[in-house]
């Protein structure tokens, strides 16, 4: 009886063994794939952050028009409600 206990406790243990290193296994093959996107990810946005580096002068050019352009829109804007405080409208 006691060899029996001996060899199963051997089996549960060789199992328990077998399916951790499987599972180990099957982690440490799946963080390398992480790995492989994280570094395709990271080049990917270095590629953006040069394409767009070229918008901040333009941004910076649209913005100051964009600027002027308000002040003459809000120039006719109170103009428009003056007439149409006049009719009533």
């Amino acid at each position: 009886m006691g060899d029996y206990l001996f060899l199963a406790t051997l089996v549960v243990v060789a199992l328990v063994v077998l399916v951790l290193v499987v599972y180990l296994v099957g982690v440490i093959i799946y963080l390398f794939r992480g790995a492989a996107h994280l570094q395709a990810l990271a080049g990917g946005l270095q590629q953006v952050a040069n394409d767009t580096a070229p918008l901040a002068g333009k941004l910076t050019t649209i913005n100051g028009t964009l600027g002027q352009l308000h002040g003459g829109l809000s120039s006719v804007n109170s103009h428009l409600v003056a007439i149409a405080g006049v009719l009533k409208l």
